[in-house]
């Protein structure tokens, strides 16, 4: 499990809460607010990240927490997938798809780098 304690203390835990807040502003502008489906999958694919984050890491066992982590890997990727619908159909305006699109990319990143090491650590 690391080194931690708590799923707070987690990089990508804290991340992702920041980033979660920035997809609610997001989906509050009056483009977006009129397409109620897509706010709402869009909003629960951006909370999967952080609650399977946590999830696993209450779970106690690193295999566990591995597989919570790749949940939490592929809600980043389909809110990555939903940004691109949502510059598209022009619910958010290019600097904040860029500035989105960065954010949840790098969570991802955080992620896979997590993955990696406690994949290694289990080998040992």
């Amino acid at each position: 499990m690391g080194k931690f304690n708590s799923f707070e203390e987690i990089n990508s835990w804290q991340k992702s809460r920041i980033f979660n807040k920035k997809i609610y502003l997001a989906t509050e502008n009056s483009n977006f607010k009129k397409d109620f489906d897509f706010v709402r999958q869009i909003r629960r694919a951006s909370l999967s990240i952080s609650s399977n984050i946590a999830e696993g890491f209450e779970r106690n066992t690193d295999k566990e927490f591995v597989y919570f982590l790749y949940v939490a890997k592929a809600s980043a990727g389909e809110v990555r997938s939903q940004l691109y619908l949502a510059f598209d159909l022009e619910y958010i305006i290019k600097e904040e798809f860029e500035m989105l699109l960065n954010s949840v990319t790098e969570i991802s990143k955080l992620l896979s780098g997590f993955i990696k090491y406690l994949e290694s650590s289990r080998k040992v």
